[in-house]
């Protein structure tokens, strides 16, 4: 077994890893980025196949390279973005080894450093950059047994809808993925059930501008995180179909069974809380408390921007939301597939040192950990709202460099 040595070490090399490349490059760090697949691993193989951006192409990306073959107010698809990322590593000359997994990290014997132990041996480095990113270990409750005669995948195992055995689908989890995949399905002409919880819901445009530019000029990118304890809450946004707002009345008005949030199983049956309405309207007083927050933005600043008065014409609920469906036989609705679209644990297992809190969370200032010379890069909530967006990991793995650099510095001194 051999002992390699390196000066930094980035594990990942996604958006978060080739961001860190580029900015110790700039700063003259040396540094290796190990990938235990490909580059944008899981672009390529945990998404779905017409997976495209949820943000226009003039904003999900970095600054210093523009997507090819998408329009600036256009939304770039799953391949384009694996491109992207191909192409920006080659533009920034990243060292990068494909195909290493790192088994454990562990601080050095001698104390000085850290250890990566992969397969063909061990990494040692100074410093190290997890950026394994905020998509880790799939989640979703075990409610369903799994003798039950249906088949249970997650989001990140669904590719299309000819993958789908014949039958209904349940897809649970309607935020962005959900909705998009079951949207999808229910077009290609399947029977589909959609477990709707609690979401926020904010327009895709608005008086001429995507929703990215109004959460700019408000302030709402650079939020902080209230506290470690705050729940997640999901987002329905879509840039399917050229962009558009996620309006689950279409998605029942198109024939698919809108359903609370999942909470049991018993004797075949899906139990769901009393819970759609409430979850429906809160989603729609989310949109209407952006629409209020950009008409004041316009007043305030003087903007010339078309009035949309008819962006506030909300429909009538569906009667599957003011009649709601509290119980469902699998068997008897013909489900045969149900799909958890409800997201993503961390999965810092491999990592034996001393950093993690008691969720398995990293405990860390801005990326920069509670041990030195140990960061992490592209969680959520990093430094803040846009830290797991690709334009935000640019930003924090700027602020990251610096500190490696000002580190390394102070230790040759």
């Amino acid at each position: 077994m051999t002992t390699e040595n390196v000066d930094t070490l980035i594990i990942g090399a996604g958006q978060a890893g080739v961001a860190m490349s580029e900015h110790l490059g700039k700063r003259g760090v040396p540094h290796l980025a190990v990938e235990r697949g490909k580059i944008a691993q899981r672009w390529r193989a945990e998404r779905w196949d017409s997976l495209v951006a949820n943000g226009p192409a003039w904003h999900d990306r970095f600054p210093n390279r523009t997507f090819d073959k998408t329009a600036p107010d256009g939304f770039a698809p799953r391949a384009q973005i694996v491109d992207y990322f191909e192409s920006y590593a080659t533009q920034i000359n990243m060292p990068i080894r494909c195909g290493v997994e790192i088994r454990h990290l562990r601080k050095a014997a001698d104390g000085i450093g850290f250890e990566a132990e992969t397969a063909d041996g061990t990494i040692r480095a100074q410093n190290v950059v997890v950026a394994t990113g905020p998509f880790q270990k799939p989640s979703f409750p075990d409610i369903i047994p799994a003798e039950c005669d249906v088949l249970q995948m997650h989001s990140n195992s669904y590719k299309n809808p000819q993958q789908i055995a014949d039958g209904g689908v349940l897809v649970i989890g309607a935020g962005s993925s959900g909705a998009q995949i079951a949207d999808e399905l229910r077009a290609s002409g399947r029977d589909v059930w959609l477990s709707v919880g609690p979401h926020d819901r904010p327009p895709r445009r608005y008086r001429g501008r995507d929703f990215v530019w109004w959460l700019g000029v408000l302030g709402l990118w650079d939020m902080k995180v209230p506290s470690p304890d705050t729940e997640h809450v999901t987002i329905a946004v879509s840039g399917a179909h050229g962009g558009h707002t996620v309006d689950f009345r279409d998605l029942a008005a198109s024939g698919m069974t809108l359903l609370g949030r999942t909470e049991s199983f018993e004797n075949g049956c899906l139990h769901f809380a009393q819970d759609l309405r409430k979850n429906i309207e809160g989603g729609d007083a989310n949109y209407l408390s952006m629409l209020d927050a950009a008409d004041a933005y316009v007043t305030a600043n003087g903007l010339d921007l078309p009035e949309e008065p008819e962006a506030r014409n909300i429909g009538a609920l569906p009667s599957c939301a003011t009649d709601p469906i509290l119980s469902l036989d699998l068997k008897a609705a013909g489900i045969k597939t149900v799909i958890w679209a409800t997201g993503y644990k961390f999965d810092f297992s491999w990592i034996d040192i001393d950093v993690l809190d008691t969720r398995g969370a990293p405990r860390h200032d801005r990326g920069v950990s509670v041990v030195p010379g140990l960061y992490f890069l592209g969680l959520a909530w990093l430094s803040r709202r846009a830290s797991p967006f690709i334009w935000g990991v640019w930003h924090d793995a700027d602020y990251l460099g610096e500190h490696i650099a000002d580190r390394r510095l102070a230790l040759a001194g």
